[in-house]
């Protein structure tokens, strides 16, 4: 083999390092801008609500399912909980990706990471009170989807804390990112339902009560989808040959711009709405 082909294919390597590398921030970036949005939005409409305890004041989102219950101060004081802390892991799961603080503040990232994985699992207990024992699940397919969810949550987050117990920590990275994921499928949830209405331009599946063909998908591929992302993107950075690894960044660029699309659309048409009122 010549010195020239060897050359070509150094080179092709090289562009599909960069290029992947350069999608997966490219993600990273929009992902965190969204859910810091999202962050901001939780304080800011909760926050003071829950403060005060003024909880009537949830009905003005008429997105939300047994929101607001009269007369139910646990079950209200649970959903305070379960939004809160929402916020609280899309901002704490986002700083543990930042590579300059894992090198160059590595006990913050340890004791944020602790913090983190607490937080996701008082999500997942408090989702699966809030479906199975208020009642707010819509139908049984979607009880089913927020209860793998929850499990998925809880079986991650402990293998992530395992992992760096023993200081495997390329194994616990990978359980890392998984548990940021799946914690993050709120999110995921509302950016794909408004790129879904947005990109289609009707709302196609969606239901009167939010509970059509599409949420009846999208309650299961909220993670799932996000969670075989990575994993393609893991297989095709740790393994592929150059053109996989370029085919995995052409198709990750194009799910972030979709992304961006549900991102913008959320920001503007659900939450910006709810703060101004």
């Amino acid at each position: 083999m010549n010195s020239a082909v060897l050359s070509d294919r150094w080179q092709l390597k090289s562009v599909a390092d960069v290029t992947l590398k350069a999608a997966a921030r490219f993600w990273f970036v929009v992902a965190v801008i969204g859910q810091w949005a999202f962050l901001y939005y939780i304080f800011a409409f909760y926050g003071p609500s829950t403060v005060s305890g003024n909880f009537q004041a949830w009905t003005r989102n008429t997105f939300l399912i047994k929101g607001y219950v009269a007369g139910d101060t646990a079950g209200n004081l649970t959903f305070a909980a379960h939004a809160l802390l929402a916020g609280v892991t899309s901002f704490g799961g986002a700083l543990q990706l930042i590579p300059q603080i894992r090198a160059r503040a590595i006990a913050f990232h340890r004791w944020n990471g602790r913090f983190f994985l607490l937080t996701a699992l008082a999500v997942s207990f408090s989702g699966l009170y809030m479906e199975w024992v208020r009642g707010a699940q819509m139908n049984l397919a979607g009880a089913i989807g927020v209860s793998l969810n929850a499990v998925l949550i809880i079986l991650f987050a402990a293998l992530a804390w395992r992992f760096a117990r023993r200081r495997e920590i390329p194994t616990h990275r990978r359980w890392a990112l998984r548990t940021y994921l799946v914690a993050n499928a709120q999110w995921f949830t509302r950016v794909g339902f408004i790129a879904w209405v947005l990109v289609s331009r009707k709302l196609f599946g969606i239901g009167d009560r939010l509970d059509g063909q599409f949420f009846l998908i999208w309650g299961f591929g909220s993670y799932l989808l996000p969670l075989a992302v990575l994993e393609l993107y893991l297989r095709a950075n740790e393994s592929a040959g150059p053109r996989g690894r370029l085919a995995v960044a052409g198709g990750l660029v194009a799910l972030t711009m979709l992304m961006a699309v549900g991102i913008f659309g959320v920001a503007t048409f659900m939450w910006l709405p709810l703060l101004r009122g």
